[in-house]
């Protein structure tokens, strides 16, 4: 019918339109990321369109917490595999408790704590203290196996959070842009393991609380989930941000000598810089544009 044509007809141009924006975008991203000291691996992705920004993004970078995103998905796997249950308790030793970010370094010894609960405050706290003690429940082997078999082809688990012993040995933890990206594109979707394990996991990286780089700059409405990373000389931020006009991933991996604010900084400048960009988008009633999987 020449409604079914116009309206056709109108998606294609909105598409366009759109698409002339998001070539702009790329050249102002390329330009950031060349200003930037040090290095850097980014990928920007539209995840209505698939369109895609990406610099170095298979490039190794000590992965501070980020390995946390990772760690969580492989803690679900092991719960579908019946090594382990949601409510199964560990117990809190002073040996478990971890300098750096998080809670339950100030907890009294002896406090029993769910898997769950671990999950939770290593993803919203980015409580080493909990990424360690899910480290020491499963093992080395068990994770890097699985990193293997789900996709992750950059990342390893070799060392536990703040082992400084260890880091000055060279035995660290790496990851990369694309895997990061990978599970994020994958939660998004719902199509991490099941349904159900990856809106948990979105629901978990909505939640955190560490929001000095890609939230910095946005509206306070703009829901955000994401995983930030920070150690000497590197400073992370990944996530998937979700707005009216259609929602963005954005993975920012860096390494660098400049100071931890003016890394935080450029982070927060090339959200606000896509921010800018979406807030340009035509806004559209088609699902193609707009898709309300990512906020259900």
């Amino acid at each position: 019918s020449h409604r079914a044509w116009q309206q056709a007809q109108e998606k294609r141009n909105l598409l366009e339109k759109r698409r002339v924006v998001w070539l702009e975008l790329k050249d102002t991203l390329e330009n950031q990321a060349l200003g930037f000291r040090g290095d850097t691996g980014i990928i920007i992705e539209d995840l209505n369109t698939g369109w895609r920004f990406s610099l170095n993004q298979d490039k190794l970078f000590p992965s501070a917490s980020l390995v946390k995103i990772p760690i969580m998905v492989a803690c679900f796997q092991a719960v579908d595999e019946g090594r382990l249950t949601l409510n199964e308790t560990m117990v809190l030793r002073v040996s478990h408790k971890t300098p750096g970010s998080g809670i339950l370094k100030n907890i009294a010894s002896g406090t029993a704590i769910s898997l769950e609960k671990l999950i939770e405050i290593m993803i919203t706290k980015s409580d080493n203290t909990a990424a360690n003690m899910l480290i020491e429940r499963l093992g080395f082997d068990y994770f890097n196996d699985f990193f293997r078999k789900s996709g992750l082809r950059y990342t390893n688990l070799s060392r536990k959070m703040m082992d400084f012993q260890d880091r000055k040995r060279g035995v660290e933890n790496y990851t990369s842009a694309s895997d990061i990206a990978y599970l994020l594109e994958k939660f998004y979707h719902r199509q991490f393991l099941s349904r159900t394990v990856s809106e948990k996991c979105l629901a978990m990286l909505l939640h955190q609380k560490v929001n000095d780089r890609i939230p910095r700059k946005l509206p306070d409405e703009w829901p955000v989930a994401h995983k930030t990373g920070l150690e000497k000389n590197v400073c992370h931020d990944a996530g998937i941000v979700f707005t009216p006009q259609g929602d963005f991933l954005i993975c920012v991996l860096t390494k660098s000598r400049a100071g931890t604010q003016q890394v935080k900084e450029f982070i927060s400048n090339l959200s606000l810089v896509i921010f800018k960009t979406y807030q340009q988008f035509p806004y559209s009633r088609y699902s193609f544009l707009k898709n309300d999987r990512g906020t259900d």
